[in-house]
């Protein structure tokens, strides 16, 4: 793996918020990574294993996750906030532009973004998720959200993920379940618990239980930058009639299947790599690239 260094910077109400920060040359826009739900930023180290070092890759964990401060006021784990802290991270940094790669929940913060502040966006990789979003996927995650379990060990995690994700990654083995259990947990006393605040399930059960937000205008807003969807051939979260609309809907967009996975891809399937690269081609042939 590339090195990096694990940076902070303070959110608009004063929390405590990581980055991963792996550096890369700073004449072309940075590669902003924004995890899922209950994920952080290890997620992303197969793009900073690929891409660190002929771009600076930056990988966040939201408030609530990772070595973010926990929020005490749990009804703002909400994509305006995130996008609001997002911001600060951008601004702090003088960030002008930056590639967003947004997984699950992290994509739904980038359309949130777009609303309000599209000119950050040199391009944007939206992972299995749209404007709009399929109940079955969200009654499972509502099936989990929030519990807090913990383990004896890393063995019997990696058993609990591979059953419960069994057909989210049917191709997965014992190395593959191991990996995806030390970027979900940490190590607590002599136990592993999962890695982010259980009051994040609040919001999200709220949400469940609320009329659906008219989402669309939010990824219209990506209009006029390279947009690369992916979609996970298994998902049970993001119908392909969306993702058809969403390509038609607005223009220079890629829509990707990544085979044999469910929600969400990894990132790490040679499907999403080559996706990513070909979006940061077109990222780097826009005019005045180099000037962002």
């Amino acid at each position: 793996m590339p090195a990096y260094s694990d940076q902070y910077w303070n959110s608009p109400d004063g929390l405590k918020l990581h980055y991963r920060d792996y550096d890369g040359p700073r004449d072309r826009p940075p590669i902003l990574c924004i995890p899922g739900l209950t994920r952080n930023a290890r997620d992303f180290e197969p793009v900073a294993k690929r891409f660190a070092g002929q771009w600076r890759v930056i990988a966040v964990d939201l408030r609530g996750r990772g070595l973010s401060d926990h929020d005490p006021k749990t009804a703002d784990y909400t994509p305006p906030v995130y996008a609001g802290d997002l911001i600060k991270l951008l601004d702090q940094l003088g960030i002008a532009d930056a590639v967003f790669v947004g997984t699950s929940l992290g994509g739904i913060i980038t359309m949130f973004m777009a609303l309000h502040d599209s000119e950050r966006m040199a391009g944007v990789l939206l992972n299995d998720i749209g404007p709009e979003l399929a109940q079955a996927g969200l009654d499972r995650i509502a099936g989990y959200v929030g519990q807090e379990g913990s383990f004896a060990g890393w063995d019997a995690l990696a058993a609990a993920l591979a059953e419960r994700n069994a057909d989210v990654f049917p191709a997965y083995g014992p190395a593959e379940w191991a990996r995806f259990a030390r970027r979900l947990a940490v190590e607590k006393g002599r136990k592993v618990v999962f890695d982010y605040d259980p009051g994040i399930a609040e919001p999200f059960h709220a949400a469940s239980d609320a009329p659906p937000m008219n989402i669309w205008p939010c990824y219209e807003a990506l209009a006029g930058r390279p947009v690369t969807i992916l979609r996970g051939a298994l998902t049970d979260l993001f119908a392909l009639d969306v993702g058809e609309r969403m390509a038609s809907a607005i223009p220079d967009v890629e829509l990707v299947t990544v085979p044999n996975v469910g929600h969400a891809p990894s990132l790490d399937e040679p499907e999403s790599l080559a996706a990513i690269e070909r979006l940061l081609a077109r990222v780097l042939a826009r005019p005045n690239a180099s000037d962002v």
